[in-house]
């Protein structure tokens, strides 16, 4: 996972993230910052998102991109100029129209650094903006947003960023005390702030700071520059680094100071986005929409990436089937499908004359089996192992993937540059797995069809997410393999809200759910040891001093063929050892209305910013 605050890239991710993890009950899938980490490095988080990604690049490209563009930044100007992804754009863009996209559950909150959701990082995302932006087709170089140009030190310790000037907060009401906040500009101090809330030990945001745990200090130059000083040198800083985005210090005055409790329990703030991105937050109905304008005082539309669309409606509908007739009737304009609608109610007349448009793409975001380590039964690395040959994965991805997924291996991307194209899948083969059980002691001794061992049946539970379809289907069928071999899975059924909180409590034995994998495939947030304390990702509980020295190693290599290795023996590693059974990297599947133009697949996904509508094809928003 990757460090960075890509808010407005998983912003692009979000209907992605919703459709195809969400119906197994996704994670913060990288808090948002990846995705990039949270989407998005959190949707989704998915996502989140998230972040972030070896893309389906060539192998040298993949895996060295970042690492060649930081050492060659080394002491220097970042070479880059311009704007970010300004040449993806359409000048024959017109203004105006609508995009309505569906949520199955909206977020609790909207402040992305304590609401542990890719779906908030995602929308507040489409309100705020990064110092850089990965580029679209080539996602392992930076570009310039909110910094102008940046500098790094030799030793890859101190990062110079020098910021656009001109860039203003939107203006806004303080709901509490009624303060009026007109014309205020995005200054380094803002930056400063944001770090400083971060890592706050009062503020609810364990999973976003362990990204920080290693900055020294932040030094504020002017208002237009200012200094990141890292303790150590790692190959994550890059991106944490250039990937912060700004909070604002004006809106957050707790009585002429900051107060970490205050801030987790700002419930009218939290609700709202103060931002300096290409939208503005209009309209939060509870339980039914969120509306986002376009931001008039956006600094992007004098550099020429100003997004077209006017306005972006995303309703709450729970139900998928209602999702899709609303589709159907052009209630909703943009929607993540389901491998069946994909398969068996995309035939229909609006499909064939294009009203519209079907779209799948390989995205890095993975699905698993994840086996509580503190439940004993989980703790012999044999018994993980059977677990996964006893799930026949390729008949779920035929049943209920409709082929439109990959059989996972591990955390890294397939066809990117850190998978080992060595490493295979473990075979669907239940006598394998039945000895494997019995190496490890587990046998039918009583006869009534469940293993035991030193007097303990092998039962557990499995956490399901309610109204996810997917999981649905895919529980009876994991049941039913397990039971074959003595196995009694029991499921317990819990609203999402509930599954996420049991994850932080560590109050469960086995879970289904995703992650986005990184750019950067930086796997310390949900692979180090020191991650499984409350807060951290590493909610499996699972400790390995040999992976956390090789996750410490590549996060000190900066030489792509040494981070490759790395990357190749964890991939080994984590496959031998089992403590998820990785299932499926998804197909993104999208459908989305026949009448915008300039709709482009990336590395990254569909960026929303550069579709358009033509002028007699636009719609309000009903």
């Amino acid at each position: 996972m990757n460090g960075g605050g890509y808010l407005k890239f998983l912003a692009t991710m979000l209907v992605l993230l919703v459709a195809v993890l969400g119906y197994f009950g996704v994670t913060a899938l990288d808090r948002a910052r990846a995705v990039n980490l949270k989407v998005l490095d959190r949707l989704e988080r998915l996502e989140v998102a998230v972040a972030r990604l070896e893309t389906r690049r060539p192998e040298s490209a993949a895996a060295a991109g970042i690492a060649a563009g930081a050492s060659a930044s080394g002491g220097r100007a970042a070479p880059e100029s311009g704007i970010a992804n300004r040449e993806y754009y359409d000048p024959a863009a017109v203004p105006g129209g609508r995009i309505i996209q569906a949520l199955g559950n909206e977020p609790p909150n909207l402040n992305p650094i304590i609401c542990n959701e890719a779906t908030a990082a995602a929308l507040y995302g489409l309100c705020n903006a990064a110092l850089a932006e990965r580029d679209w087709a080539h996602p392992e170089q930076f570009r310039p947003m909110l910094a102008e140009s940046w500098s790094i030190s030799p030793d890859h310790l101190s990062y110079r960023i020098r910021l656009r000037r001109g860039v203003r907060w939107q203006d806004v009401t303080d709901p509490v005390t009624g303060r009026e906040f007109r014309n205020v500009e995005v200054t380094a101090r803002d930056f400063q702030f944001a770090l400083e809330v971060i890592r706050d030990p009062a503020v609810n945001c364990a999973p976003l700071r362990v990204y920080y745990q290693d900055l020294d200090r932040i030094v504020v130059v002017n208002d237009y520059e200012f200094v990141v000083h890292w303790k150590e040198a790692r190959y994550g800083t890059l991106s944490s680094t250039l990937g912060m985005t700004p909070l604002p210090r004006h809106f957050y005055d707790y009585g002429g100071r900051f107060d970490g409790r205050a801030f987790n329990d700002d419930h009218r703030r939290n609700r709202m986005i103060v931002g300096c991105g290409p939208y503005r937050l209009v309209k939060w109905e509870r339980d039914r929409r969120l509306v986002f304008e376009r931001n008039p005082d956006y600094f992007g539309a004098a550099l020429g990436i100003a997004p077209a669309i006017q306005t972006l409606v995303f309703e709450v509908i729970r139900h998928p089937n209602t999702r899709f007739q609303a589709l159907l009737s052009g209630g909703i304009d943009w929607m993540g499908l389901t491998p069946d609608q994909w398969r068996n109610r995309t035939g229909g007349a609006e499909f064939r004359e294009g009203v519209l448009r079907k779209y799948h793409y390989l995205l890095p975001q993975y699905t698993y089996i994840g086996y509580n380590q503190k439940n004993p039964l989980f703790q012999d690395a044999r018994v993980r192992r059977a677990l996964t040959m006893l799930i026949d994965r390729e008949r779920i991805r035929r049943d209920l993937y409709r082929g439109l997924a990959v059989v996972a291996v591990g955390p890294f991307f397939p066809g990117g540059g850190y998978a080992d194209p060595e490493l295979k899948p473990w075979p669907f083969d239940p006598a394998a797995a039945r000895k494997l059980l019995a190496d490890a002691g587990w046998r039918d001794t009583d006869g009534d069809g469940v293993l035991e061992k030193n007097g303990r049946k092998f039962e557990f539970t499995m956490l399901q997410v309610a109204s996810h379809p997917l999981q649905e289907r895919l529980m009876p069928m994991l049941k039913e393999y397990f039971a074959a071999a003595g196995i009694d899975m029991r499921l317990q059924t819990v609203e999402w809200s509930v599954y996420i909180e049991r994850l932080d409590q560590r109050a469960y034995d086995a879970c289904c759910l995703g992650w986005s994998s990184g750019f950067d495939s930086d796997l310390y947030q949900v692979w180090h040891s020191s991650q499984t304390a409350a807060g951290g990702s590493n909610h499996i509980g699972y400790r390995n001093p040999a992976l956390d020295r090789l996750i410490e190693s590549m996060r000190i290599a900066f030489e792509p063929e040494r981070r490759i290795e790395l990357a190749r023996r964890i991939g080994r590693l984590l496959h031998e050892e089992q403590p998820y059974t990785f299932l499926f990297w998804p197909e993104s599947l999208v459908a989305l209305s026949g009448r915008y133009r300039n709709v482009r697949v990336f590395p990254v996904g569909i960026p929303t910013e550069i579709i358009w509508t033509p002028r007699d094809r636009q719609l309000a928003v009903p």
